[in-house]
């Protein structure tokens, strides 16, 4: 929809727009002050910071904060890390409907005629067609056909009524693995893996992960050409509509305060803060107002720092850096139809009470800078946000710190404590008899330090005495807290590299044992982030590529999106175990036809850390070979019985002889007689 150009410098009508997104900004960061508190206490243990709350007393010396809060949440983020993408492949995975509409769910050969009759395959093994012979000069045919639309060569819907002589195909699957291919190559485009880092990081430290898009982005496309006219290199850009991608820190992120999740959220506001260059670049984007825009300029910055921020940056003094921002929100949610119209953006609604899904940039000043309507077909919001722990009361979820918060503060009072005790019980605490020395002395001891006695006073006037130590009494607070930890977060010390295993655990079977018990506390996260982050991340992306690009694979029929992070939680070692056991069992001949040797092959792939697609044939292409050759196989097979023969009548191998024989000697009989003399039949010697 084309948008009505409008001055705001003169239209007040802004106002009620404008007003509406600040209020409900303001209402929503007002809500949201006990999560920034969480956030920021959670940061302060991972850097091992004091906070103001932390009053230290003049007999407290020691200031150590021991950092396990920071230990374990590197340990969770690259657990998931390892888990999600130690594979190499990205979790994500499409599948066709139980009962796929708009596609055929199979495909089959029509049955040839007698004269084309195929003997039946020789193995129960690998794809049906084995060992089928095909006409002459039927190859190209076969090879183009099965490549391209159904139907075209000789195929018909509907399963195969004889699975032995007739190869059959999955159009949906193959559609659906075409999709999920093209997905992946968009992921790997948009570097889905770098941003996802972020999204985790922030999972684990501060509970919560937030992912922005997709949306669309036009990339430039580094492409060099040779000029036919010059015959030199030229460089010739190409723009390209691409997905983007991106990771929203949970500082910018504003949502409905009445929602706890996604889905009952009318409204989620970004804020931005942009320097002079970023906000001049706005004018350079679809459907920004250059003229509100060179407005914000006149009217100057707008940004105003809060208080959190001065402490993620560990800045004293905020002050000197306010001078030169603007504070811009990113409005994605309903709006009354009113308020839109007024602002300059037409609605075919004839209700006036109606509400419509907008996208509005709004700055802190009261400038609309850009004013659209939800683009995407469903209406959506573009973010996804995934807990580390869920908080089913709570918009926002609980992370590593906050879940061990108790014992961090234990565990660095007993330190404290074992480090002030250890430095008095290091050293002599002196008891003196000042009457016994001569008045005005410096009580100061140093090595070599001389104290002069009266005169005809006896006895020792000075006494040293040793203090106590209780460091292995706090150690030991120490390391129950520290235990208390490991229970708190899930995150065992030995999985991180700890040492100190008890002696029960410390062979190779008690160790997997814990390390699988490990891997069952991070179930829950990767299920969290399959049900919140994968899974709408891969319907997002196939409804963009449904809306926007035309140059997707064709797929119309129904699809699901099967998130795989839990599925990568199972050790690859008994995964591949298992696949193994159930070939073998499905190995027999009778069970052969039920079983999709071709999914079996590409899990095998995938537990090895091996591409599917780089070496295992999708079906149709395994048909394809099976009957090239089952050709082969049978014209070696002739042309093998009629040289034995020709070989036989020539006399090449002795009658009766056995072929099998490896000495080549035909394995007959060779009789006994006389040697044939000169003139006798059979002597072949010449005269002489």
């Amino acid at each position: 929809m084309a948008e009505i150009g409008v001055d705001v410098k003169e239209e007040q009508v802004f106002n009620n727009l404008a007003a509406t997104v600040k209020k409900r900004f303001e209402a929503s960061e007002n809500a949201r002050n006990f999560d920034e508190d969480r956030w920021l206490k959670a940061y302060r243990n991972y850097r091992g910071i004091y906070g103001n709350e932390m009053a230290f007393t003049e007999k407290e010396k020691s200031k150590v904060f021991v950092k396990i809060t920071k230990t374990k949440v590197l340990a969770s983020f690259g657990q998931l890390i390892e888990v999600l993408f130690g594979s190499g492949t990205f979790p994500l995975g499409i599948d066709p409907t139980p009962v796929p509409e708009g596609v055929a769910e199979y495909a089959h050969l029509k049955p040839k005629t007698s004269e084309q009759s195929s003997p039946e395959p020789q193995s129960p093994y690998g794809f049906p067609g084995d060992g089928r012979s095909i006409p002459a000069g039927a190859t190209s045919e076969i090879l183009g056909g099965l490549a391209k639309e159904l139907g075209e060569a000789g195929f018909e819907e509907g399963p195969a009524p004889d699975l032995k002589s007739m190869p059959q195909i999955e159009p949906a699957a193959m559609a659906a693995a075409e999709l999920e291919k093209y997905i992946h190559d968009q992921l790997d485009g948009t570097k889905a893996v770098t941003i996802l880092r972020h999204v985790f990081f922030e999972m684990a430290l501060l509970g919560t992960g937030i992912l922005k898009g997709p949306f669309n982005y036009n990339q430039t496309v580094n492409r060099w050409m040779e000029n036919p006219e010059t015959g030199e290199r030229e460089y010739v850009p190409e723009t390209k509509l691409v997905p983007k991608l991106e990771a929203v820190s949970c500082w910018d992120f504003y949502p409905d305060p009445n929602a706890v999740n996604m889905d009952d959220a009318e409204y989620v506001i970004q804020r931005h803060v942009l320097n002079r260059s970023q906000m001049r670049d706005l004018i350079n984007r679809p459907l920004f107002r250059e003229d509100a825009i060179r407005a914000c300029f006149d009217m100057g910055y707008s940004y105003t720092p809060r208080s959190f921020e001065s402490s993620l940056q560990d800045r004293e003094n905020q002050n000197e850096f306010e001078k030169d921002r603007f504070e811009v929100y990113e409005y994605w949610g309903i709006m009354d139809k009113e308020f839109v119209e007024q602002a300059g953006l037409p609605i075919d609604i004839e209700d006036d009470l109606a509400e419509v899904q907008i996208n509005a940039w709004v700055s802190a000043s009261g400038q609309i800078l850009r004013l659209a309507l939800n683009p995407f077909t469903p209406e959506r919001l573009p973010f996804s946000v995934c807990p580390y722990e869920l908080n089913p009361y709570q918009f926002f979820g609980v992370g590593i710190p906050e879940n061990m918060d108790d014992s961090q503060q234990i565990m660095n009072g007993h330190a404290r404590m074992a480090i002030d005790n250890l430095a008095l019980a290091g050293n002599l605490i002196f008891d003196i008899d000042e009457t016994m020395l001569v008045p005005g002395q410096d009580m100061s001891v140093y090595p070599g330090k001389i104290f002069r006695r009266q005169s005809g006073m006896p006895g020792q006037s000075i006494h040293g005495v040793k203090f106590p130590s209780t460091a292995n009494e706090n150690m030991m607070m120490f390391d129950r807290f520290r235990q208390l930890a490991d229970e708190s977060t899930g995150m065992p010390s030995y999985s991180h590299g700890q040492t100190g295993i008890q002696s029960t655990t410390r062979t190779a079977a008690g160790m997997s044992m814990l390390m699988g018990a490990s891997a069952l506390n991070i179930k829950t996260v990767i299920k969290n982030i399959d049900d919140y982050l994968l899974r709408p991340l891969g319907e997002s992306l196939f409804s963009w590529n449904m809306q926007f690009n035309n140059d997707s694979p064709k797929v119309i029929g129904d699809i699901e999106i099967k998130p795989r992070g839990t599925s990568a939680l199972m050790q690859k070692e008994v995964r591949s175990q298992r696949l193994m056991t159930f070939m073998q069992t499905a190995s027999n001949p009778s069970l052969a036809p039920f079983v999709k040797w071709h999914t079996i092959l590409s899990e095998i792939a995938k537990t090895l850390d091996i591409d599917p697609s780089k070496v295992i044939n999708d079906p149709e292409k395994a048909a394809i070979y099976a009957q090239i050759m089952g050709m082969v196989n049978g014209i070696q097979e002739n042309t093998s019985n009629g040289g034995q023969s020709a070989m036989g009548q020539s006399g090449g191998v002795p009658a009766g002889a056995n072929p099998n024989d490896p000495t080549g000697s035909g394995g007959g009989n060779i009789g006994t007689g006389s040697v044939p003399q000169a003139g006798e039949s059979g002597f072949s010697a010449s005269d002489t």
